[in-house]
């Protein structure tokens, strides 16, 4: 199969009129190489190479008829309090919409980039989109797409085997509109103001290029934005990490099941054929075990990074007004932690079922019994006065774990400095290092060097100046890193790629061409070793973004 990307090169004019046509090849590709499960082989290999790298990433596929200013109604199929398009479809200006719709994206296709460490292309797996347009009788097709600006999507995590890569997108075609906020089928919520209905979906897929596709009502209102497949042992279940919810309070019973951490199995059949239940929940915190009163039921569990170690699943919440931002897991033993904090237990065994809640105490409580508590340790201050915002995280050892803290978002700009300064002046932005001695888990240094925090870098054919609509420069700056992945090198050090985040006068800072960076660090080091620094592995391009990074199915030691 032959792979097609925009040249870097062209002008932004023929970039513009490319870009639908890669939306078009990916859906062929559906057709000649990945339908129904087809391998995708090369020389009579594997797709995908052990020691590579595997890095998901979208391309706008929109055109500038898309939407029409003052015309075009937001969000699609809104009758009451609705708003009308102030940019068309034109990258980067279509994220202005952001300002009159605060639900707006548009979805693009997914792209799986396998790469050497060092950042040299091997090859590119098209995830199955359906084209853009809906006419076509083409609904048969498994297939998923990403929201282009969701900058909390596309983790991707390999399966405890390590045979199997899995990443969460959604059932739509190319070029919709608002679908990362849309309901999911099963779940409505009429107080939604998007009043679309897409399921969420695990894609998954393995070291020949072989995809499955799992649907699932889950994260209805909001995005799922990781997924480990456990398949060791016996065991074929799905954890998931998300949000749920955009409407208003009471919110349905589905949503408040729906949201945070998840189970389910994988469907092994076509996507039209599923019989799609209703959430599953598996994990469940609420900040009353802290002490705390309660909040908004259900946004206590608003996560983002997850990961699993020594049988033990983790997840990270580092948005939101609700909860706290810091790092949890889930303790099936019932004995880890009786006020909300502590560490996993000797015995922990990996959850196979969903909780048995009690759905009386849904709507006063949310999903009951709480069975996940915050590694002891880390930050436990409400996620409203919180400067810690964790996303991904990779354990290296027992004793040393590597959490990615994104920033803060704060695009404050100063034209005499000419770097945004409050993500400048972060101290805890960018990878963070914890270690255990014994009892609790305590932050050695947090690394940062290299990254060039706040201070914005060039984006070939991206505008130049400041952008109209906020008044701040167009050019992004690092702002922290979000997805990460890491290996042990044969000394003893260790080799960790993360995927930035960024800040701008982008109208959605989601959209923002950003990076995928690494180091080497020495587990055992209690500061940084002299000249320990950041590289850029490889850039996002004009209308490009970078998502998720994973060492590639069969990589030696690349299980949990």
């Amino acid at each position: 199969m032959r792979t097609h990307r925009i040249p870097l090169s062209l002008p932004r004019s023929a970039r513009r009129r490319l870009a639908p046509v890669l939306a078009l090849l990916t859906a062929v590709s559906l057709v000649v190489g990945n339908a129904a499960g087809a391998s995708a082989r090369v020389g009579g290999q594997s797709w995908f190479r052990p020691g590579n790298l595997v890095v998901s990433r979208s391309v706008y596929a929109g055109t500038p008829d898309l939407l029409q200013p003052g015309v075009t109604v937001l969000p699609p199929g809104c009758t009451s309090g609705c708003a009308v398009a102030n940019s068309d479809g034109t990258y980067p200006e279509v994220w202005n919409n952001d300002a009159v719709d605060p639900s707006f994206g548009i979805t693009s296709p997914i792209l799986l980039d396998q790469i050497t460490p060092s950042g040299q292309l091997v090859n590119t797996l098209p995830v199955p989109a359906l084209p853009s347009s809906k006419s076509g009788n083409h609904r048969d097709h498994d297939h998923m797409v990403t929201s282009f600006s969701s900058k909390s999507e596309l983790a991707l995590n390999l399966s405890t085997s390590g045979r199997n890569l899995t990443f969460m997108g959604y059932a739509s075609q190319p070029n919709a509109i608002d679908v990362s906020n849309a309901n999911t089928p099963g779940v409505i919520d009429p107080t939604n103001p998007v009043p679309g209905a897409n399921y969420r979906v695990v894609g998954q897929v393995n070291a020949q290029g072989r995809f499955n596709f799992t649907n699932t009502n889950a994260y209805s209102g909001n995005n799922g934005r990781a997924a480990i497949l456990n398949d060791s042992g016996g065991d074929n279940v799905y954890y998931m990490a998300g949000n749920a919810g955009n409407g208003s309070n009471p919110q349905p019973d589905g949503v408040i099941t729906g949201a945070g951490a998840q189970i389910a199995t994988p469907a092994g059949m076509p996507q039209m054929t599923q019989r799609i239940g209703p959430p599953q929940p598996v994990g469940s915190f609420s900040v009353t075990q802290l002490g705390d009163s309660p909040d908004k039921v259900g946004k206590d569990t608003n996560f983002r990074g997850l990961t699993i170690f020594n049988n033990v699943v983790y997840f990270t919440k580092g948005s939101g007004s609700n909860g706290v931002n810091t790092v949890y897991f889930i303790d099936t033993t019932g004995k880890a932690c009786p006020n909300g904090t502590g560490v996993p237990q000797p015995g922990a065994a990996l959850p196979t079922s969903p909780i048995a809640f009690d759905p009386a105490l849904l709507q006063t409580e949310g999903v009951t019994p709480f069975n996940m508590c915050i590694l002891q340790g880390f930050p436990t201050e409400l996620a409203k006065s919180s400067t810690s915002f964790p996303f991904g995280i990779w354990f290296a050892n027992a004793n040393t774990l590597y959490v990615a803290d994104e920033g803060n978002g704060d695009n404050t700009f100063s034209t005499a400095t000419g770097t945004y300064t409050n993500a400048a002046a972060q101290t805890t932005a960018g990878l963070q290092k914890w270690v255990f001695n014994g009892t609790s888990w305590n932050l050695a240094y947090t690394l940062d060097a290299g990254l060039n925090l706040g201070t914005p870098y060039t984006v070939p054919g991206y505008p130049a100046g400041d952008n109209p609509a906020t008044g701040l420069p167009w050019s992004p700056a690092t702002d922290g890193l979000r997805n990460i992945t890491g290996q042990v090198n044969p000394n003893g050090t260790v080799t960790i790629w993360g995927i930035t985040s960024t800040v701008s006068g982008n109208g959605d800072q989601g959209a923002d061409p950003n990076k995928l960076v690494a180091i080497t660090d020495n587990p055992s080091a209690a500061a940084p070793a002299q000249g320990e620094s950041f590289s850029t592995v490889r850039s996002a391009g004009f209308g490009e973004v970078l998502r998720g990074v994973s060492l590639t199915p069969g990589t030696t030691g690349s299980g949990h």
